[in-house]
């Protein structure tokens, strides 16, 4: 149990610039917070103690503003930046130093029964706001971008931003960290396509008008 602490503690010195001591970590990180009482409750949910497991997941989600389901398997080194508005469903699965930023949902698309959440690999980062939703895969490395929607798996080291979520970015291209300010813009870039042909076209019919009106 210590061993998982201080990795939490480890792996919050070294994501969050903004950490300068152990106590301060232990006192003030609701991240920490709520994954170290997910993983009693994820312990008391696998022992089918389920509605004690419930009640320790809702004091974590009071105490926090993260929401993680007791069925949800999440691995070694997770970290929740900020972490208010994280919801984590029950059937997903999370693998080794992945990291959340707020708003973060790892959610379903509807009433299916069984696996109905998300799977993520290894060292994934999910930008703030983004959903990812469905029984769908992540891939190791994968880094989602702020505000995206993903509803379709993701290869590993491939970056995906936009809504519905486009892979924009793969093995070689894909940046260390998620540096927001430079991901691509799918969606502008479509309407920037879309203007440029408008503007061409605008062009053509000129130049016909201006043929039609000469003597």
């Amino acid at each position: 149990m210590w061993r998982s602490i201080q990795e939490q503690i480890d792996v919050i010195f070294r994501e969050d610039p903004a950490a300068t001591s152990t106590l301060e970590v232990l006192i003030c990180y609701p991240g920490l917070h709520a994954i170290l009482l997910h993983r009693i409750a994820h312990f008391l949910f696998g022992l089918r103690l389920r509605l004690i497991a419930r009640m320790v997941s809702q004091i974590a989600r009071m105490l926090t503003g993260i929401e993680i389901h007791p069925g949800a398997s999440i691995g070694r080194r997770f970290f929740i930046d900020h972490g208010m508005g994280v919801v984590v469903g029950e059937t997903t699965v999370i693998g080794d130093d992945v990291i959340l930023y707020q708003g973060v949902t790892l959610g379903g698309t509807g009433k299916e029964r069984g696996k109905r959440h998300p799977s993520l690999g290894n060292r994934v980062v999910v930008g703030t706001g983004a959903k990812v939703l469905g029984n769908i895969t992540l891939g190791n490395n994968v880094k989602v971008g702020a505000g995206s929607v993903v509803v379709h798996s993701v290869p590993d080291d491939s970056t995906v931003v936009g809504i519905p979520g486009r892979v924009v970015r793969t093995r070689g291209q894909i940046a260390d960290d998620l540096e927001h300010g430079s991901l691509p813009d799918p969606q502008g870039q479509d309407l920037e396509n879309v203007q440029h042909r408008v503007d061409q076209l605008e062009a053509v019919i000129r130049s016909l008008l201006e043929e039609r009106t000469k003597p």
